[in-house]
């Protein structure tokens, strides 16, 4: 059985990564408009997220880093978040969103040779075979979602090789990071994070920012900037090293198989899709993949 730790850390996972499958239909829209560039709205989640996380720190007992650690925290913020979080908001409007999912699909991959090679986690037959089956599941679901009407019709090779820049800086971050963020609490860690990201971003999308006309912006944007910032900035970057101080790398990257998932769920919501057994077949993969990698043996 799964112990109330792991258990913790699963729940933590699967709601950061249910957020992230909405956040692909919102950043779609959001930067479709070219209403705000890429970079300010990385300056702005990097300005809101943060302003949180150090408004929280004050409510918290107070935790020293130690000096060489900054710079470790520093290269975490500029992989994790900055590299990561640029890389999707510059490619997402040359991408559609099950395209998109497909590629964030690989992630897990990326994360089980990175941390095997960094932090020696084994990559053991059933681990593999879990991978495996939760990928099969995922493609299987994409496929068959694609198959229909409105199959992808706005794919460019520049924004698949941004998306797997994506993946790939984000799948560094975890397999890499493990360490230091265990080493910490979630809020210490992540006000640094969000306060290196807006140092690195701000002299480039300072100007901007500030004289940026926020009357001019649909109110269904703002929401959705609001929406970034909260939910898939705050939200997600507290849940997710929850999730790694109590589950394997390879494990917690394995979560983004739930937002494909999450874009089927909306567009049955709205009356674009229908549940169909095949659907339901691909879900059991996706999660008895997932099943499957928690219980396999590590050993360190």
């Amino acid at each position: 059985m799964f112990k109330k730790d792991s258990i913790t850390g699963h729940l933590a996972c699967l709601i950061a990564y249910s957020i992230f499958g909405f956040n692909i239909i919102v950043c779609k829209d959001l930067t479709s408009g070219h209403l705000i560039s890429p970079l300010a709205i990385f300056c702005l989640r990097s300005i809101g997220a943060g302003g949180l996380f150090w408004l929280l720190s004050a409510f918290m007992p107070k935790e020293k880093v130690e000096k060489k650690d900054y710079l470790k925290i520093f290269a975490a913020s500029m992989l994790g978040f900055f590299t990561c979080q640029i890389t999707f908001l510059i490619g997402i409007p040359y991408i559609t969103p099950m395209d998109c999912s497909i590629l964030t699909a690989m992630s897990p991959i990326y994360t089980m040779a990175i941390a095997a090679l960094v932090i020696k986690e084994p990559i053991t037959w059933q681990k593999a075979g879990g991978v495996a089956i939760s990928f099969a599941g995922i493609i299987y679901l994409i496929v068959s979602k694609a198959g229909g009407a409105g199959g992808a019709q706005e794919t460019t090779m520049f924004g698949i090789f941004m998306i797997i820049l994506n993946s790939l800086s984000f799948s560094m971050y975890l397999g890499i990071f493990k360490p230091l963020i265990g080493k910490y609490s979630v809020v210490t860690f992540m006000k640094w994070i969000f306060l290196f990201a807006f140092v690195v971003s701000f002299p480039f999308a300072g100007k901007e920012v500030v004289t940026l006309d926020w009357a001019s912006i649909p109110k269904i944007q703002l929401a959705e900037l609001l929406y970034l910032i909260v939910c898939a900035t705050f939200i997600t970057y507290f849940l997710i090293p929850v999730g790694q101080k109590r589950i394997r790398p390879t494990l917690v990257s394995m979560y983004s198989y739930v937002q494909p998932i999450i874009a089927i769920v909306i567009s049955i919501c709205i009356g674009m899709d229908v549940l169909t057994w095949q659907k339901v077949l691909a879900a059991f993969m996706v999660f008895g993949g997932v099943i499957i990698v928690s219980y396999s043996k590590s050993r360190g």
